[in-house]
């Protein structure tokens, strides 16, 4: 059995807060944000079956600026705590989720690694080709990654649901 959830950034156990669209068998994988960079790696380097790959408000910063990098890590460096509680404000954004129970410091190697990941199309035109379908789930007001240009860059590869009025947890 493969059926397997990553974490977002800063967080665990927040699997329950994407249950509305959560597939669980034994050929599905999928994460949330960051988790979601960590589920395609897997499905991608996977010698078993995956039928399905679900990606939950990917890291999508392969558009910011160098600087806009620059500053997030260099926020997280000054104050890691206040940081994280800052993004969990966000992700929440426009709901009001109380993600305190979730909370799990993250670190700056990982927030090094999301905001520098760049997803390349060969690799998601490599993983379609093994059989696997693509899920992007998005929010029309997220204010952790610019929702619309990754909805334009990941609906060559995947079926994408963009769902109004919501933010980076849908």
């Amino acid at each position: 059995m493969i059926s397997k959830y990553y974490n977002g950034f800063c967080l665990k156990d927040e699997k329950e807060l994407f249950n509305q669209y959560l597939v669980e068998n034994d050929f599905t994988i999928s994460g949330f944000s960051y988790g979601a960079i960590k589920a395609f790696k897997q499905a991608l380097k996977s010698e078993k079956r995956v039928d399905l790959l679900q990606l939950f408000s990917p890291a999508f910063f392969q558009i910011n600026d160098k600087k806009y990098k620059r500053m997030q890590l260099m926020f997280f460096k000054k104050d890691a705590k206040a940081y994280c509680l800052n993004f969990l404000e966000n992700i929440s954004y426009p709901k009001s989720i109380d993600t305190s129970n979730y909370f799990e410091l993250g670190t700056y190697e990982q927030l090094e690694e999301l905001l520098n990941y760049e997803w390349k199309e060969k690799e998601l035109k490599e993983l379609i080709k093994k059989g696997t379908k693509i899920e992007v789930y998005l929010g029309s007001k997220d204010k952790i990654i610019k929702s619309y240009e990754a909805k334009e860059f990941f609906k060559e590869f995947a079926t994408v649901y963009f769902i109004n009025d919501a933010g980076h947890i849908l």
